[in-house]
């Protein structure tokens, strides 16, 4: 190897004498400043050392040391720091946009050489809501984990909005529609929903025989979506009717309702999902099945609509494959 003078420098900012005399060495240099990068991205995206230290697994006065030699390196101040928080300077804020980069070429190059062994592998944190995550997602997580045996998941059931960038969440499945922001989204397909009530209820009231009849029933009200107290349905000529209704039970848990429905106490709108294996053994039955109640969109989000991982892709797309047709029928 050719040297022109003691002093020449590669572009990974080491000599070639340093890498014939030490390659061990410059490689650890080299993982310690993506790790360094890795820390960078983390800070300032939940805008606190001592966040990003918890989540990377070290100590906050070691992740300001790091962010402060990382500085010194590049003699640039690259965070705003207060009683408030970090924000990025200027050249911080250029630097973090590059060092996005740069992590996410090192993800894709470890997913690359998993997908020519035809393996997803890596972790993969998913969040969903409770209802879905438990009837649903759960065993399609597992038929997926099967096939891929070197992927490990951390799958999180939350009802409440998820900040994905803040959680480091890789992929999250949402229903309805959703608001404009900066995540990436994929269409899954629709959640439809069913009006049912147990065989003791129906044969004990008078009975359903269009959405208007609803008012002198008991309601088992679901306080999140479907309009509350007020439920829509729409006929076959398309026309709407909306009805209020009233009853002894509101939750915001969709099994707590399917339960009430189950003993007798009313009537409930519930998705397809939720009320499938129900209806299927007769616990509870169908009603106004020619009337439609309003359904949801699924969607699979991400955090970003560039650069996205393919272990994101992959396990959207073949979800999208699960969910073609009647995908509810086979909820738990």
């Amino acid at each position: 190897m050719r040297l022109e003078g003691n002093h020449q420098r590669l572009k990974n900012g080491y000599s070639e004498m340093e890498y014939e005399s030490g390659g061990e060495h410059v490689l650890m240099g080299f993982m310690d400043r993506i790790q360094g990068f890795k820390l960078f991205i983390r800070v300032v995206d939940l805008g606190s050392f001592s966040k990003a230290a918890a989540e990377l697994g070290m100590s906050q006065s070691s992740a300001t040391k790091q962010v402060a030699q990382l500085e010194t390196r590049l003699g640039s101040r690259l965070l705003h720091r207060s009683t408030h928080g970090v924000t990025p300077t200027e050249i911080g804020l250029l630097f973090y946009e590059k060092c996005k980069l740069i992590a996410y070429h090192i993800d894709e190059a470890d997913s690359a050489a998993a997908l020519m062994q035809s393996q997803v592998q890596g972790s993969l944190r998913i969040s969903t809501s409770v209802a879905f995550g438990r009837r649903v997602l759960t065993p399609l997580v597992m038929s997926f984990m099967r096939e891929h045996p070197k992927l490990h998941i951390e799958l999180n059931f939350e009802d409440r909005y998820v900040n994905l960038v803040e959680q480091g969440v890789d992929v999250a499945i949402r229903m309805g529609r959703l608001a404009d922001s900066t995540l990436g989204s994929r269409y899954l397909g629709i959640n439809p929903w069913v009006l049912v009530a147990a065989p003791e209820y129906l044969s004990a009231h008078t009975p359903v025989a269009s959405p208007q009849d609803l008012a002198q029933h008991s309601a088992l009200i679901y306080s999140t979506v479907q309009g509350d107290a007020r439920w829509v349905f729409t006929g076959a000529d398309g026309q709407a009717q909306v009805v209020s209704v009233q009853g002894p039970l509101r939750s915001n848990n969709l099994s707590a309702l399917l339960s009430a429905a189950r003993n007798g106490l009313g009537v409930a709108a519930l998705p397809w999902y939720v009320a499938h294996e129900s209806v299927k053994t007769g616990a509870v039955k169908v009603l106004l099945p020619e009337w439609a109640l309003p359904s949801q969109e699924i969607h699979a989000v991400f955090p970003s609509p560039r650069l996205v991982p393919s272990k994101v892709t992959q396990f959207i797309g073949w979800l999208q494959e699960q969910m073609v047709t009647d995908w509810w029928t086979h909820s738990q």
